[in-house]
């Protein structure tokens, strides 16, 4: 593909893939403002009502092409801090405040910001040939597009610290034990399972999907008393929901609940990415 991502989109479900396989989908210019693009139009398109990230080929990704990095070719160093304000962080800050679910489906290597791209999606799914790879310290950098935080927070100081400094490749297994990612699959059966995963949460309360997502990643900077504030306001919003109603009458009337993923117009409270801590209003 020219922007090297690739789109799919049916039933509810959009397929979106890193499409650079003969540099492991690392990442160009191009290819960031496309992967955006696409992100911000699913993010308000309702008939949209998941995401699944992959890679094509032997990997996932592997970060921002370093090409366009050689310091023999370039004038003077490079702004990395404008490349991640730039292209990585509005993108992986993105994905995380989508009020839909994004699922990855890690098909080879993630190294660099590529491990860190997955590791912003909500359920990541990886091939048992899967590898993470945290490479920034074999360049003289450290985790970013989030990696510092996303390492710390689901796996702890100690071991983000060692795979940080030690760029040692993390197996699948190991990551799904650690509870880096949710589960590992075969690897011919990662991408049937991870669209039947996706497809099942395409069908779901859009709505409350989204908001058990915010509320989750509000959890860690709120005290307990706060939480249950949030929870509050946004199980409030969930209620005025045709799902909601939706999902009472079938369970009632012992059926499968057939889900909108639509909401009722009006005014709409803070999502729980835009409220304070302890903001109640």
């Amino acid at each position: 593909m020219p922007n090297g991502i690739s789109t799919e989109q049916s039933s509810g479900l959009l397929e979106v893939t890193l499409d650079r396989p003969d540099r492991l989908n690392s990442f160009i210019d191009d290819m960031h403002y496309e992967l955006r693009r696409v992100l911000e139009r699913a993010s308000a398109d309702p008939a949209c009502r998941a995401i699944l990230l992959t890679g094509r080929g032997r990997g996932f990704c592997a970060g921002q092409d370093l090409q366009a990095r050689d310091p023999k070719a370039a004038g003077g160093p490079p702004d990395l801090q404008q490349t991640l304000t730039q292209f990585f962080n509005p993108t992986v800050s993105m994905i995380r405040s989508i009020e839909k679910p994004v699922i990855c489906a890690v098909n080879g290597v993630a190294a660099g910001a590529g491990a860190n791209l997955a590791l912003a999606c909500d359920i990541v799914l990886a091939a048992k040939s899967a590898r993470f790879i945290q490479s920034f310290a074999k360049v003289g950098l450290i985790p970013d597009a989030g990696g510092t935080w996303s390492l710390t927070n689901l796996v702890g100081q100690a071991r983000a610290k060692a795979l940080a400094m030690t760029a040692a490749p993390l197996d699948a297994a190991t990551a799904a034990d650690w509870g880096l990612i949710w589960k590992v699959c075969d690897d011919d059966t990662l991408m049937d399972e991870a669209r039947d995963l996706a497809t099942q949460l395409a069908s779901g309360a859009t709505i409350g999907l989204g908001l058990t997502k915010l509320a989750i990643q509000s959890a860690a900077d709120n005290t307990f008393e706060q939480q249950l504030l949030l929870e509050a306001q946004l199980q409030g919003r969930c209620g005025r929901t045709p799902d909601y109603a939706e999902g009472v009458t079938s369970f009632l009337e012992k059926r499968p609940a057939s889900f909108t993923g639509t909401e009722h117009t009006g005014n709409k409270p803070q999502s729980a990415e835009q409220q304070q801590p302890g903001d109640t209003k």
